[in-house]
């Protein structure tokens, strides 16, 4: 790599850490090419991403931020696994750490506050950000739906009441014309 591609990366990585909502690091060493490539696929179906970084460079883009306290954390081969949504990452990791055990999660990064391994295994078991939107707006919007059933159900059954006498003509004349029709 050269001054510039070094440049670049330590941007790039400063960007990473500033605008993600979790960053997690772990250890890949003994990860296959297929193995990391699974990997991979499934951070992409999830709405994050996996990537090696060089320590060097890593600490350099946290260097003079508010976020220096997860520095330690790159030491040894390392990858992040990042995205917008701060629950992605930590899913897929922790149920892809317990499948294959090359994979170790070291710890993580969450706006500026550093997390060990029990801090990132925690937020992977809080629901994502749209099942989190989801509920909210089933709870906006249940007492709105109540609300109208409750001021549908006067007219309902009004509607029922006139209805009922032509319900009950129609079977009578139904049963008439079967009658005749059986006497015929």
């Amino acid at each position: 790599m050269d001054r510039a591609e070094k440049k670049e990366m330590v941007s790039f990585l400063d960007e990473v850490f500033a605008s993600s909502g979790s960053v997690v690091v772990t250890h890949y060493e003994g990860l296959t090419v297929a193995e990391m490539t699974d990997l991979r696929r499934q951070m992409k179906e999830a709405g994050a991403q996996y990537k090696v970084i060089k320590n060097r460079l890593a600490k350099i883009a946290l260097q003079n931020t508010e976020r220096t306290a997860v520095s330690p954390l790159f030491v040894g081969p390392v990858g992040i696994a990042y995205g917008l949504d701060p629950v992605a990452a930590p899913k897929v990791l922790t149920a892809y750490a317990k499948k294959n055990d090359k994979l170790i999660i070291v710890g993580g990064l969450i706006g500026s506050q550093a997390m060990d391994v029990k801090g990132v295994e925690a937020l992977a078991t809080m629901p994502s950000i749209e099942e989190m939107r989801s509920k909210l707006l089933g709870c906006m919007l249940q007492p709105a739906s109540n609300l109208a059933r409750v001021l549908n159900q006067p007219g309902e059954k009004l509607a029922r009441q006139l209805n009922a006498p032509g319900q009950n003509l129609l079977g009578v004349l139904q049963a008439q014309k079967a009658k005749l029709e059986a006497a015929a």
